[in-house]
């Protein structure tokens, strides 16, 4: 098992081509580590025998262990209920894009991983399936909405987990894990082939790792476009795998951790943002503090919301008109959401998604003048498990809101004020990257007090993936973290 935990997924296939060690072999282990592990965390919620593929020798990840994120990550003859009671027995009927190539690359997909209902909170503690726990601390959530795979990924289970971020959901996850994430440009990975944009072009698949060439070597396998994409994105002129192997050059940097959504973020993500800071500088990078953030941070979480509840509620009536469910197979919070979503107006909407270009030319001033803006990844520390769980006053205002169906109270500020803070007060900094379809990453440097990590999150220009992987590499070789294990 020490064997097995020493290596990253890159490492584990070239071991394969070898002829060291075999696939079952690594399957065996990989199986091993979650019967030890899982169910302390709660990360897998289903296992099963691989498919049948084709093994190529050369392939990248060949007989590596790889688990999906149970969220539109459809692989035919297995459920995928994106955490949803009334979703849980609907099989797709054929393989996602990103899966597709999953197994194209080698890699042994044995199970799924939990995830928030529809992925839409920053924790993963669906009704469904149970709440998944932090490696680091069992009584602190590993974020969401990729909890489960980060959460597979930190205890050892397999080396990389496929996740996807629609809100920060590979950056929140792998900074509460201590796992390297990033949040490729929009159009590098496609979706599909059912969805040509997931919601509306904000989401984006990608993995959670503890290496930071096996993200790289991931999108590698990942990018390109499709016959039934929506568009033809551009792509890197040379290979990802290559970028990690190259150095960065001396980069310009500012920092903030402003947020007008929590004006007082946690000594901690502080401390990790300060400490990011010297490492740069060290490094030789020009690193400057600024006072406050490059584009209103309020203004986008509003606008942001106003997209996601339009969601949610196309979300809900389509599980409905799929599987004949009624409102007893959605959690309270879900329905809320797409009550709100229902109550927006066409024109409400299409502000609000045309408002994106507003936060696009802001952080397009920005990167004239700086190649990459930093924060932390979180202003807070992974809370408690139920710790975001709605107060009693917020669940009777939903109630309220549900008994109203329409009207009014479906317009209720205070109950949006209060999800924006309930949902977004400990992740602030996660949606500009979303919304402006800029690459964002989150990179493991820093430990709280209490031994819970907490990363840096970069935010670069459009396309600069590349730019980005070298960095974390330089800074995996000045600080390495793959060592740093949990004793769960």
């Amino acid at each position: 098992m020490d064997d097995y935990l020493s290596h990253d997924a890159v490492g584990l296939a070239q071991l394969v081509r070898s002829g060291e060690v075999k696939p079952a072999e690594l399957l065996e282990a990989a199986r091993a580590r979650a019967a030890e592990v899982n169910p302390r965390i709660n990360a897998i919620i289903a296992e099963f025998e691989p498919p049948d593929v084709e093994e190529t020798p050369d392939a990248p990840f060949v007989g590596v262990p790889f688990l999906l994120k149970d969220l539109h990550q459809d692989l035919v003859g297995h459920p995928t209920s994106d955490g949803c009671r009334a979703l849980v027995s609907a099989a797709p009927s054929v393989n996602a894009t990103v899966v597709q190539r999953w197994l194209g690359a080698g890699l042994t997909v044995f199970g799924k991983t939990n995830t928030p209902e529809f992925g839409a909170k920053g924790v993963t503690e669906p009704v469904l399936f149970g709440p998944t726990r932090n490696p680091w601390n069992l009584a602190h959530t590993p974020g969401g909405s990729s909890g489960g795979a980060a959460a597979a990924v930190a205890a050892g289970i397999v080396p990389c987990a496929a996740a996807s971020d629609g809100g920060g959901s590979i950056r929140i996850p792998a900074s509460a894990c201590g796992l390297f994430g990033l949040k490729p440009s929009r159009g590098l990975v496609p979706a599909g082939p059912a969805v040509g944009e997931s919601l509306g072009g904000t989401a984006t698949n990608g993995v959670v790792s503890r290496s930071v060439r096996d993200t790289a070597v991931m999108l590698d396998v990942l990018r390109g476009s499709t016959a039934e994409a929506p568009y033809l994105g551009a792509q890197p002129g040379r290979a990802l795998a290559e970028e990690v192997r190259r150095p960065p050059g001396r980069l310009r940097i500012g920092i903030c951790t402003a947020s007008a959504i929590n004006s007082r973020p946690h000594p901690e993500a502080l401390a990790a943002a300060a400490h990011a800071a010297d490492v740069l500088s060290e490094l030789g990078h020009d690193v400057e503090w600024l006072e406050q953030a490059p584009y209103d941070d309020a203004a986008l979480a509003r606008m942001f919301l106003t997209t996601w509840f339009a969601y949610m509620a196309y979300a809900v009536d389509d599980a409905k008109r799929r599987t004949g469910a009624d409102n007893s197979g959605f959690e309270p919070d879900t329905l809320v959401m797409a009550a709100l979503g229902r109550a927006i107006r066409p024109v409400e909407l299409i502000r609000a998604m045309e408002h994106r270009q507003v936060h696009v030319m802001r952080l397009a001033e920005f990167h004239a003048s700086y190649d990459l803006l930093l924060t932390p990844t979180t202003a807070t520390p992974p809370p408690l498990i139920g710790a975001l769980t709605p107060s009693v006053a917020v669940q009777r205002a939903q109630k309220a809101v549900l008994r109203a169906r329409a009207g009014g109270l479906l317009r209720f500020t205070p109950l949006v004020d209060q999800l924006i803070s309930d949902n977004l007060g400990w992740v602030p900094y996660a949606q500009l990257a979303n919304i402006t379809g800029r690459p964002a990453m989150s990179v493991p440097l820093h430990w709280s007090g209490e031994g819970l990590p907490l990363g840096v999150q970069f935010v670069g220009r459009l396309g600069a993936d590349g730019q980005m992987l070298r960095l974390a590499a330089q800074l995996e070789h000045a600080q390495p973290w793959a060592q740093r294990r949990p004793a769960v």
